[in-house]
């Protein structure tokens, strides 16, 4: 059961983070291609996403100075929606695990990164010095 809540959140964040990612339009610069080098080449980036257990839903990925990103499946699996320069950076990160970033170079076609765990500090201390009374509406 808490398995199953936690999917189902993560699944409605994924969907959160996707329609925020989609209403921001991204503008591309046009370039001139009798200069275009190949550090200019523009490349599809697909990929995995796993940890120790197994493929990790709900990863971000964002590209690094933009608005531009997606999330894994539950596969653990994305295709990032914008072509790629060699010296782009993707940023992916997850809850409880530690941020990684990594540099796209001009061979760079499909990641598969193993995701470390990270310890999550909650912030404050619950009360226990007196007991709980829920209040009552009239």
């Amino acid at each position: 059961m808490k398995t199953q809540t936690i999917k189902k959140i993560t699944q409605i964040l994924g969907i959160v983070m996707i329609t925020a990612l989609f209403s921001c339009p991204s503008f591309a610069q046009s370039k001139d291609t009798a200069t275009t080098t190949a550090a200019d080449q523009q490349l599809t980036v697909k990929g995995k996403v796993t940890d120790d257990k197994g493929p990790l839903l709900g990863v971000n990925i964002v590209l690094k100075g933009s608005k531009v990103g997606v999330i894994t499946d539950e596969n653990g699996e994305f295709t990032f929606p914008k072509s790629l320069s060699s010296g782009d950076i993707l940023v992916f990160s997850y809850l409880g695990y530690e941020k990684q970033n990594i540099k796209i170079d001009a061979n760079t076609t499909y990641i598969n990164l193993i995701m470390s765990s990270d310890l999550v500090e909650m912030m404050g201390a619950p009360s226990s010095n007196k007991p709980y009374k829920s209040k009552r509406f009239n």
